[in-house]
């Protein structure tokens, strides 16, 4: 594990980019409230403009200097959920920069709760915290825009290369995907919307609020835009097309008949299944497959496969975030 925090908070200081992991994926660190540091970032990611970043912070204390009129909601979601895989959206406070939100009026913020994150998190903001002693770090995934997020310290180094002047190397991510988004931006009586699954459950966020959120679709206009929220994301460069469980058979040899060197992901038995190329077998529970998707997706990407096949995960809530990344990623890959 690299814990050279204090070369990593000069580097933050002066307006270079460190990546670092936290306890979803590894994020592209950059004083949230310096526009030439973040400009860099966008640079080093290819990532547009318009994209809103999350703003990590050391703990719940610096929210209201990045927000305004914090519904009493995400207190409490705070409380009960930071550190960990939860962002919330709020009304941004005058000071934070259009460059962080993707010039809208609302920012997203989180406390991450991998030990290496906020040991860099706090040695940030006990030296100061960047411009205007803000203490934030901006830290989307540290991968070239809308390609396959990195769960590990090599993965940064094969997608980014020297543009990070540091990479601070935590091992694997334990959860794997994005943390939820919930939006709390609007009125404290109008229900909270998600927009973006991970994680924490919508059921989790009921059992706070009392009330379940607005799920993805319910909201066609109006909502924030947020990272990761894209139809097409976290693409392989090789084809991925999703199939159910009882087509797989079928879909498998079809491939094989066409003489296609085929890759395949699954979580169930193998039996019956035309060979593929080369496989990966992640576990049947929605944690232990989210925390390996990433890497698995990688790992078939780089395996000379003309295409990935993915056998489609449950329907159950906990396997949401990994059922939104999968879908996003088939959309990007070109294939349904």
């Amino acid at each position: 594990m690299t814990t050279d925090f204090s070369r990593a908070v000069d580097l933050l200081q002066a307006g270079e980019l460190v990546a670092f992991p936290t306890e979803t994926v590894y994020g592209l660190g950059a004083d949230a409230a310096n526009p030439q540091a973040l400009a860099k970032m966008f640079a080093a990611k290819g990532r547009p403009a318009d994209h809103p970043v999350i703003v990590h912070l050391a703990g719940a204390a610096y929210l209201e200097r990045w927000a305004i009129d914090i519904p009493p909601l995400a207190w409490e979601l705070a409380e009960a959920f930071w550190p960990g895989p939860l962002t919330l959206i709020l009304k941004r406070a005058p000071q934070v920069p259009y460059a962080v939100t993707g010039g809208q009026e609302t920012v997203g913020l989180r406390v991450p709760s991998h030990p290496l994150a906020l040991g860099l998190l706090r040695a940030y903001t006990q030296a100061g915290g960047g411009h205007g002693n803000m203490c934030g770090i901006a830290a989307p995934s540290a991968n070239r825009f809308g390609r396959i997020s990195p769960t590990d310290a090599a993965h940064v180094r094969e997608e980014l290369g020297d543009v990070v002047a540091l990479i601070l190397d935590g091992g694997s991510c334990p959860v794997g995907i994005e943390s939820t988004i919930i939006d709390l931006s609007r009125a404290a009586d109008l229900t909270p919307r998600l927009l973006r699954p991970g994680r924490i459950t919508p059921e989790q966020i009921a059992a706070v609020s009392g009330v379940l959120p607005e799920l993805p679709g319910a909201h066609v206009g109006g909502a924030p835009r947020v990272s990761g929220s894209l139809a097409s994301h976290y693409a392989p460069q090789t084809p991925v097309r999703l199939v159910a469980k009882e087509q797989l058979p079928e879909v498998l040899r079809g491939l094989k008949v066409q003489g296609k060197r085929f890759g395949l992901l699954a979580h169930g038995p193998l039996a019956g299944l035309a060979a593929p190329h080369s496989l990966r077998l992640l576990p049947a529970n929605a944690e232990g497959y989210a925390r390996g998707v990433y890497a698995a997706l990688r790992e078939l990407d780089q395996a000379g496969n003309e295409v990935i096949v993915v056998e489609a995960v449950p329907p159950e809530s906990a396997w949401a975030g990994v059922a939104d990344r999968l879908r996003r990623a088939a959309c990007g890959s070109g294939e349904s």
